[in-house]
Parts: C-alpha cells; sequence; structure tokens
C-alpha cells in the first residue's frame, strides 16, 4: 500500500527514503534525521537505515556513565581494582545513535549529544512522538540534523533504500550556492548551518545519479528535503511582469549580461518553487495562517523544574539524602569504588574488608516534573462588536478546557470594559465553573486596555508565584480610549496601554496578541510588538477556528 500524499502533492514516505539514501552515504556529515510520528513506516525506515550503518539505540533514562563511559561496579567490585566500561557514544562512534521519545530528551542529554555531534563521532536518529504541535526535541538537535521527515500518516511496511553513490561529485558553483541561499531567505531559514547541510545534499544527490557536478535537480531534491521542513514563512508572490513597450536598444555585454541574471533569476525561482511545494501540510496551513511553526524544546504543559521525589529522572548528584530526596545507591557505589584501594592503604585494611564510604560519596536522585500551565485570556468586552467576541471567547475557553485533563492545564478569563477590569474566571479545570462564569458576561462602554493589561498582568505574576507557567492571550482591536486611572481619552490610553505591554514584555511573559477588529489593524499590531508578543488577525473567526489558532493546530 502506497503512503498518502500530503496536501501539497509531495510524498512523504519517498522523502523520507530518499532523505534515508543520502544520510547513509556520509551519516557524520549530515548529522543524522528527525523522524517525527510513530508510524509502520518509521519503523521500517529505521530498519532499512540500520542494515547500512551500524546502529545502537539510547535508553530512555541514560545516565552519563553509561552515554560516556565511567566505572563498572560490579567488576570492580568482583575485581578489588576499578575497571572502566565503555559508553555508549563510543560503541556507536562513527555509527547511529538512535534516541526514542526525543522530544522528552532534557537539557544536559542534548547538550552531550550536541557535543558528540559537532565532534562527528556520531549520527543521530531522533524518534520524536509528541502528540502536540508545540512540541518536539531540543533545538539545538533540530538544528545540527539535516534531514526531518514526518511519517504520522505513512502506513507502508518496507523501506528499501537505493545503493552507494557512483561517484563523487563537484563542489557546488556560486550560482547553486545563489539559489540556496535565496531560497533559505524566501522560506525564512537564516541558519548558515541549514544552507551548508543543503548544498551537501544537493552533491550527494548527484553523487547517487552519477553526476558529476549537481544539476538543478538535485538542487531541488535537497531544497525539498532540508528547507522545506524547516520553512518559517511563505515566500513572496512573484513579480508580474510589466507591459511596457518594445525595451530600449542596449549594448551586446549589457544584453548578455541580463540574459545571464534572467537564467540565474530562473534557476532560483524554481528551487523555491520545489521547495515550497514540499512544505508539509500541516506547516503549510500554520504559515497561511501568520503563524510561527512549533518550536523545538518547547512544551505545552508548562516550566520543568527540579524536584527530589517524583517526575521525569535525571542525572544524581552529590548530597545528603534528607529534606525528602532519596539515596542513589548505584551512583553513590560508583562514586566510592575507585578510592578503595587508597582508602584502605590509609586505614590498613585488608583487600577483603568492607566498602570503605564517605560523605563525598553520596548522591541523591534528581527528578523533573513540569509545572501545569494557565492560559489566561484577556477579552475586550467593549463597544458594539463585544457580544461577537465575547461568544468567540466564550467557545474557545470551553474548548481549551475540554483538554484541561490531558495537558495539564487551567484557563482563567479577565474581561475589560467601560472603567474597570474584572476577573470573571480564577485559573480553573471546571467546565461547569467556566459555562455558569461565562453564562453572563457583560459588555459594552469603553476600552480601558491598560487596565486589562495589568490585571493580566498580575493574574500572570500570581500564577508564578504558585509553581505555575503562565500564557497570555489578548482579545482586542487594540484602539484603547480609557487610561489606567479610568478617565477618558485616547492619548493618554494610548501612552498606559504600550507601558502595561512593555511590563508584560519585560517580565517575559508568553503572550499572543489576537486582533478581533473588523481587518487587522494598525494598534493590534504595534500592541503585540511592544508586548513581544505574537501577533494574529482573526477579524470573522468561530471558537473553533480561535481555538486552533491559539493551539498552533488545524482545526478538525
Amino acid at each position: 500500500m502506497s503512503a498518502p500524499r500530503d496536501q501539497t502533492g509531495a510524498d512523504p514516505i519517498h522523502d523520507a527514503k530518499l532523505a534515508a539514501t543520502l544520510f547513509t552515504q556520509n551519516p557524520l556529515g549530515f548529522g543524522g534525521m528527525v523522524l517525527r510520528g510513530s508510524s509502520p513506516a518509521r519503523d521500517a525506515l529505521v530498519e532499512a537505515i540500520a542494515e547500512k550503518l551500524p546502529c545502537r539505540r539510547l535508553p530512555s533514562h541514560v545516565d552519563d556513565e553509561r552515554l560516556l563511559g565511567g566505572i563498572d561496579i560490579a567488576a570492580s567490585l568482583a575485581a578489588g581494582k576499578p575497571i572502566e566500561a565503555s559508553g555508549l557514544l563510543a560503541e556507536a562512534e562513527g555509527g547511529a545513535l538512535i534516541v526514542p521519545m526525543a522530544e522528552r530528551m532534557g537539557e544536559a542529554l542534548a547538550g552531550r549529544l550536541a557535543q558528540a555531534l559537532d565532534e562527528l563521532r556520531v549520527a543521530l536518529i531522533l524518534l520524536d512522538d509528541a502528540r502536540e504541535v508545540d512540541d518536539g526535541p531540543p533545538l539545538a538537535m533540530m538544528e545540527r540534523l539535516a534531514f526531518h521527515c514526518d511519517l504520522t500518516h505513512s502506513r507502508e511496511r518496507e523501506a528499501a533504500l537505493a545503493g552507494s553513490a557512483a561517484g563523487e561529485a563537484a563542489p557546488l558553483d556560486d550560482d547553486a550556492l545563489s539559489a540556496i541561499a535565496v531560497t533559505g531567505s524566501a522560506l525564512g531559514v537564516h541558519s548558515l548551518r541549514a544552507l551548508i547541510q543543503t548544498s551537501e545534499a544537493a552533491r550527494a544527490h548527484a553523487e547517487l545519479a552519477g553526476r558529476g557536478a549537481p544539476e538543478q535537480a538535485d538542487l531541488e531534491a535537497a531544497a525539498r528535503l532540508v528547507l522545506a521542513p524547516r520553512a518559517t514563512q511563505l515566500p513572496p508572490p512573484p513579480d508580474e511582469p510589466k507591459s511596457d513597450d518594445a525595451p530600449p536598444p542596449e549594448q551586446a555585454e549589457t544584453s548578455e549580461e541580463n540574459n545571464q541574471q534572467s537564467a540565474d533569476q530562473k534557476l532560483e525561482d524554481k528551487v523555491v518553487e520545489a521547495a515550497t511545494a514540499a512544505i508539509p501540510a500541516d506547516l503549510l496551513a500554520q504559515l497561511a495562517k501568520g503563524l510561527a511553526p512549533r518550536q523545538a524544546g518547547g512544551s505545552g504543559s508548562g516550566q520543568r523544574r527540579k524536584k527530589g521525589l517524583r517526575g521525569k529522572p535525571l542525572g544524581a548528584r552529590p548530597g545528603m539524602p534528607r529534606g525528602g530526596a532519596r539515596l542513589a545507591m548505584i551512583d553513590t557505589l560508583r562514586a566510592a569504588v575507585p578510592w578503595q584501594a587508597v582508602r584502605r592503604h590509609e586505614a590498613g585494611a585488608d583487600s577483603g574488608s568492607a566498602l570503605l564510604l564517605r560523605k563525598d560519596d553520596l548522591r541523591v536522585r534528581r527528578f523533573e516534573e513540569k509545572a501545569a500551565r494557565v492560559t489566561i485570556f484577556a477579552v475586550d468586552a467593549s463597544g458594539s462588536a463585544a457580544a461577537a467576541r465575547l461568544a468567540e471567547a466564550k467557545g474557545a475557553v470551553e474548548l481549551m478546557l475540554a483538554q484541561a485533563y490531558v495537558t495539564r492545564s487551567e484557563v482563567a478569563l479577565i474581561a475589560f470594559r467601560g472603567e474597570t477590569a474584572e476577573l470573571l474566571l480564577p485559573p480553573t479545570r471546571s467546565l461547569t465553573r467556566a459555562r455558569r462564569a461565562l453564562a453572563e458576561l457583560p459588555g459594552g462602554g469603553g476600552t480601558p486596555l491598560a487596565m486589562g493589561l495589568n490585571a493580566a498582568r498580575e493574574m500572570a505574576q500570581n500564577v508564578r508565584s504558585r509553581g505555575r507557567t503562565p500564557s497570555l492571550i489578548v482579545l482586542t482591536d487594540g484602539r484603547a480610549n480609557i487610561d489606567a486611572l479610568g478617565q477618558p481619552g485616547r492619548t493618554q490610553a494610548s501612552e498606559d496601554a504600550e507601558a502595561a505591554a512593555k511590563v508584560i514584555a519585560r517580565e517575559g511573559v508568553d503572550s499572543l496578541v489576537v486582533d478581533i477588529s473588523s481587518r487587522a489593524s494598525r494598534e493590534g499590531g504595534t500592541l503585540a510588538e511592544a508586548m513581544q508578543a505574537r501577533y494574529l488577525a482573526l477579524p470573522r473567526a468561530d471558537a473553533k477556528t480561535l481555538h486552533a489558532a491559539i493551539s498552533n493546530r488545524e482545526p478538525a
């Protein structure tokens, strides 16, 4: 059964096979692959890669000693002297390391793997099983791996890879490099590492086809495989040709230069067009709505906090097992074993005596727990369009609450109108309570935008003080006419709103401004810029569209 083509016409499994073939030709040069979505096609592709390269699998909770190497506790205790064991990085050197559940990778592990990539020791195959759009492996990992493939909807169970390259292709010329650079700029890919990976992919594609130098088809394939999944914007529309009369006469040399420039531009346009056509369907929908793609390493469930009792296990650290911290016995023994010979000599004990432990050997366990996220809606309930705005907000809040138990999130609602900003719904996951609070939400009056922003900021501070992660969503047209003291006047009201927005930006609150005016307004964009927030214009959005935009995913 063949894989379904996405809305762009690209074949995900075909491109994934091609990317895997190029990757196996030069694994250390390309760094690796990110394979998103658990599916039979992904399993088959990993098996096909393993047939070409030596691969090792990374345990989900690997510690530093297993990864980097260290003391073998059992062998050391049996031998009475330190016995070193090699780590997974050394065992997989020159091949690939398969990393399951890469979306859960911690910063410490990501840093060690990034260093191994930079030293060209191993390649990585990250298996991304994230369900939420804004989850994913750490950005440091994603940037270093050339190929990002989404196989969520692929159902093929076979993934045979092509044979070895037929020869070595020449480096790219200036025209080809210029086409890659223009394509990266058009798609909003500004990483120099990604452009280098694209040029190497074009050369590897030419070698696979037996060509002595990369051609247009090689550039298009490389842009499709490397740049398209990284796109952060849609390319601008092409300039329409001007309907002028016959061009003025020019010199022969000038004509040749213009023809050459036209040919170069034509190559660049074709590469940009090929990359645009290969943008994944879900990413294309986000870009069409003006949304940024998911940020790797983000989390929809809140900030990560170090804990001593529960959560995701982290590496052990020196410390005393008190205050609820648990003793890490294996790590304690691993720290004590290398010093046994010295300690027995100092104590005058024989080699068969008991293990000598000291305070400095003690290690305690660490855990990482994700804080609950609280989404704060600040809704402009003023003016003649208040009824429609509040209907959108009510529906979006109810949809957010419907998935609250899954994402461990809560929702709060602040409405500002007239001369006040009122907290209508404290942070809650209770759908019944939310519906009761939303049932008689009033509307009309002036727009005290500064009051609403200040109330939202205070709520965010309160949420943070309880160890949770605030996320602020402001639904407004940005046209303030009531200042922070409740007095009318557009000039002072705008200045107060801008000052309140800048305070939110300084405090680093994750924010989104939803412009709900009849058409995108200058005031809404200015407010988002002052808040350092994302900006989204939704003049005629229903509750599902609003919820989908807030969640950075396409509506069902």
